[in-house]
């Protein structure tokens, strides 16, 4: 009776649901195709509380013994088949497979696999919902989802018919579906596959860890002991290919114990869904009072934040264009499944690694995807047989795809190969990268090719004092050049911004950072400074969380300057031999300069003060690349002077409204065709 009633609730459900329509419309698929199937089968999209509302034994079926629960809407389904005459070719019960896909599971503690915790619950069969960052995955591979068997001996009645139907279940192997040691029921013969019946489907393995152990990848971390496991997550028909290398995703599916050359846990995913993050509500109150403080100046605000930024790590007021840049290349990250095209790309290149090393470590700390680069990885995707011997081959993500939407810091420039090298200056060109997949290698047919976008903005630096630099100087270098020989002049220019924080440079002041090492090595938890009181670690991280999720658009005027900097810039850096010095990605990188430094300001309008600071920077890097030109930047034209206190910030805005004016006359006189008006005309 019990058995009863739930099939009566499992119709209702399916009749109110308008899951009975769908029924009804893919068995009329099945009867027009005139073709007789082993196995026939259908999803039922399931809403839990929906369920659970209408029938709470079902429900609890369906939560806690879901293959059980399937049976009973395999049961209806049948009955309704045969009494509505919807697939004539249709002749057990065991040849419908229902696979139940569940819009959710209810959000308590029971019901979450956490990836962190041990031992994991794989004996249950039931489902559980889990959450991840894909880290790996293999090609599409095909697996057996039902096949007929016939008794061998022919005087059998079971030697007829569709008496034995083998259906894939969640954690069952292709062994467990199709081998040659069945036997029959009846007269216990060897029973034999009817291979023409073969009924297969897609299969795809994916490797997801947890969010929290993109910790291990960060340089900068609390020194907390952890350990982290991938979770081998299985999709078939449908769920394959839904599932990219660097996004998160929640996975409602059944965890299972898989026998490969080590027990392993995997998970049988039922339904995939796209994890989007929060939207954090606003800033610190301390951040909010200092912004209403400097609302009269467009550039005040930002010009404490880089002062005061990472004060842990270097004193306040020392590297602020540096860290400047690096809190505009914060911001332009993103958190969201986009497109991210406004990268900004820093290659540094300074005498002090160590220091440098430790700002860049921490700074990449303060995003959920600041990656660290280690030497024993790979940048870039890998290949490599699949452990679970499907056939399939396996892509390893890479530290590139694992800062997907984020930062990949790859540390000292030079350590890496010339392969690399190539690899990384292709990658920061083209914003993609293609893995190659040997058909011999790996026993395919044919050779394959993935291609895979490259969605993170790239931090490097290089060491001016390494041996090897030393025995290559240039000699022909320009007014304002910067000796790069190290490294492929092409991949100096593929990078948006090239700082100088050498010792020749306004941004290295030794004694406040001896003075801060010294401090830093007696008391290495101490608060050396008021700002590092006032403005904390967490307060940086929300304020880059907010400032990343800001809309910004151009006003008019801004659009105008920067294009007519543009037009200007490279109309001056032009020569009949060499073409054009300014690359095809010039244009972009000012926007995405122009529009971090708006988001910086938490404004939601690019105005023509965000273009001045992108067109310094810009042309900061330009004379550092091929010498100075006839709009002459100097080196510390964004921090003109020592930052003490309220008059600094004062004459720094007179000073850069001097510099507005004369990028206009640039404009002006080298930029024909653009319309940039002086206010009083």
């Amino acid at each position: 009776m019990s058995n009863l009633k739930m099939k009566e609730a499992a119709l209702i459900y399916l009749d109110r649901s308008g899951g009975l329509q769908k029924f009804i419309d893919d068995c009329k698929y099945y009867n027009d195709s005139k073709q007789s199937y082993a196995v026939y089968r259908f999803n039922v999209l399931i809403n839990p509380s929906d369920i659970v509302e209408l029938d709470a034994e079902l429900g609890n079926h369906i939560l806690h013994q879901p293959l059980k629960a399937a049976q009973v809407f395999q049961s209806v389904c049948y009955i309704a088949v045969k009494t509505l005459s919807l697939i004539g070719q249709l002749q057990t019960e065991t040849q419908i497979n229902i696979v139940l896909k569940l819009t959710h599971l209810p959000p308590l503690p029971s019901y979450y696999l956490d990836l962190c915790e041990f031992p994991r619950d794989y004996t249950s069969q039931r489902f559980y919902t889990m959450q991840g960052i894909v880290i790996a995955m293999t090609t599409v591979t095909k697996y057996t989802q039902g096949a007929r068997f016939l008794c061998s001996d022919e005087a059998c009645p079971l030697s007829k018919g569709f008496q034995y139907i083998r259906v894939h279940v969640p954690g069952a192997t292709e062994s467990a579906t199709v081998r040659n040691d069945f036997l029959c029921n009846l007269c216990s013969s060897s029973l034999q596959e009817d291979r023409k019946f073969r009924v297969l489907g897609d299969k795809q393995i994916v490797e997801i860890i947890t969010a929290e152990s993109l910790h291990a990848f960060q340089g900068y971390c609390n020194n907390q002991p952890f350990r982290f496991q991938s979770l081998t997550v299985f999709l078939r028909d449908e769920s394959v290919n839904k599932m990219n290398i660097g996004n998160e995703y929640k996975v409602i599916g059944i965890p299972t114990c898989v026998k490969t050359s080590q027990t392993a846990v995997c998970v049988e995913a039922n339904s995939i869904t796209f994890c989007i993050p929060k939207v954090p509500s606003g800033i610190s109150d301390n951040f909010r009072c200092l912004l209403s403080l400097t609302s009269s100046s467009c550039w005040k605000f930002t010009a404490i934040l880089a002062n005061i930024f990472a004060s842990q790590i270097v004193p306040p007021g020392t590297y602020n264009l540096l860290k400047l840049c690096l809190l505009m290349s914060l911001v332009q990250t993103s958190d969201r499944n986009k497109e991210l095209e406004n990268f900004l790309d820093i290659l540094i290149v300074t005498s002090d690694t160590l220091l440098i090393d430790r700002l860049l470590n921490f700074s990449i700390s303060l995003v959920p995807r600041g990656i660290r680069h280690s030497v024993s990885t790979e940048i870039f995707p890998t290949v490599s047989r699949n452990k679970y011997g499907t056939g399939a081959v396996s892509i390893q993500a890479g530290s590139a795809l694992l800062a997907k939407g984020g930062i990949c810091f790859i540390g000292d420039l030079a350590s890496h190969k010339k392969d690399k090298l190539e690899q990384l200056q292709s990658a920061v060109e083209s914003r993609s990268i293609t893995v190659y997949i040997s058909g011999k290698k790996f026993g395919d047919d044919v050779d394959q090719q993935m291609t895979f976008p490259v969605q993170c903005s790239f931090w490097s630096f290089l060491d001016m004092d390494s041996p090897s630099r030393r025995n290559i100087q240039k000699t022909n270098m320009l007014i304002g050049q910067m000796d790069c020989s190290l490294i492929p002049a092409n991949l100096v220019e593929a990078f948006a911004l090239l700082i100088n924080c050498s010792e020749s440079s306004p941004c290295h002041p030794l004694l406040p950072t001896v003075q801060h090492t010294l401090k830093k090595a007696i008391d290495p938890e101490g608060l050396l400074y008021l700002a590092s009181k006032q403005f904390t670690t967490e307060d940086f991280e929300k304020l880059l969380a907010f400032a990343k999720n800001l809309n910004v658009e151009f006003s008019l005027e801004a659009e105008r300057m920067i294009h007519g900097y543009y037009l200007a810039s490279r109309r001056i850096r032009t020569d009949s031999i060499c073409g054009s010095k300014l690359s095809a990605s010039a244009l972009k990188y000012l926007v995405s300069l122009s529009e971090a430094h708006a988001r910086l300001n938490l404004r939601n309008k690019v105005l023509k003060e965000d273009v001045l600071i992108a067109a310094l920077l810009f042309e900061t890097s330009l004379t550092l690349k091929y010498g100075a030109a006839v709009f002459c930047v100097a080196p510390n034209a964004v921090f003109p002077f020592e930052q003490y206190n309220e008059d600094y910030l004062e004459q720094r805005d007179v000073y850069l409204t001097e510099c507005q004016q004369q990028l206009q006359q640039f404009i002006a006189t080298y930029g024909p065709g653009t319309a940039i008006f002086a206010s009083d005309e």
